[in-house]
């Protein structure tokens, strides 16, 4: 990588808001004592994927949903969060980083989920895109384990080496996610755009305040 895409994509931006305190120190905590980048980035890509809860129901109207700092406090994310606060967390140790978005398949949704989507094609999925050295990687923390326990599907590992995409089976071999379309990378998350995406494409998901009601994980025991 050049060194002026080295500075881009290591430099902080309004929702990779990499030079925010809390996600300094957390990432300095999360990486100390690991000086290889790939260990770095196993350890933050973990964090993020088991830490913070996945949720489908936050609410899509507000800025912070897509905010690496905001979702770093709330413990709570979607897709497009976790990414940005996996992008955030890298950018914060010299990791360059990035955001991807895809339009995914997704077999095994709950049927809440499915009913307040209108479709099983979830639009903008939100991945991140890290840098160690020998080009791009994708990586996606987005369900965390417990999630997948109660989904039955295997846990998604990243070894800093190959692509860690969602799962394409689960546990019983049957379909669980596809990629369809990608939309490419980002030097930040398009929030704007995404919040009137969201908006147009699932009205009945976009409501202020977020989706109230069970989790995911609550959805998928039952």
């Amino acid at each position: 990588m050049q060194d002026s895409h080295r500075t881009l994509f290591t430099s902080p931006a309004e929702f990779i808001d990499s030079d925010h305190e809390r996600v300094i120190a957390e990432a300095r905590r999360l990486t100390a004592g690991a000086a290889d980048p790939a260990a770095r980035a196993r350890l933050l890509h973990d964090h993020v994927r088991d830490a913070i809860r996945y949720d489908p129901y936050r609410d899509f109207l507000d800025p912070g949903t897509y905010r690496a700092s905001a979702v770093l406090a709330a413990g709570i994310g979607y897709c497009v969060g976790k990414a940005a606060l996996y992008a955030a967390l890298c950018r914060a140790v010299g990791i360059p980083a990035r955001i991807g978005l895809a339009d995914v398949r997704n077999h095994l949704a709950t049927p809440r989920l499915l009913e307040a989507v209108g479709t099983d094609v979830f639009a903008y999925h939100g991945y991140t895109e890290i840098d160690l050295g020998r080009g791009w990687l994708k990586a996606s923390p987005t369900f965390n384990v417990s999630l997948c326990q109660r989904l039955g599907v295997a846990v998604l590992p990243f070894d800093g080496e190959s692509d860690a995409l969602l799962q394409p089976y689960d546990e019983q071999g049957r379909s669980f996610m596809s990629y369809i379309v990608d939309h490419g990378s980002f030097f930040d998350v398009p929030a704007k755009f995404l919040i009137r995406e969201m908006s147009r494409l699932y009205p009945r998901l976009c409501v202020p305040g977020g989706l109230r009601g069970s989790s995911m994980e609550q959805e998928a025991r039952s």
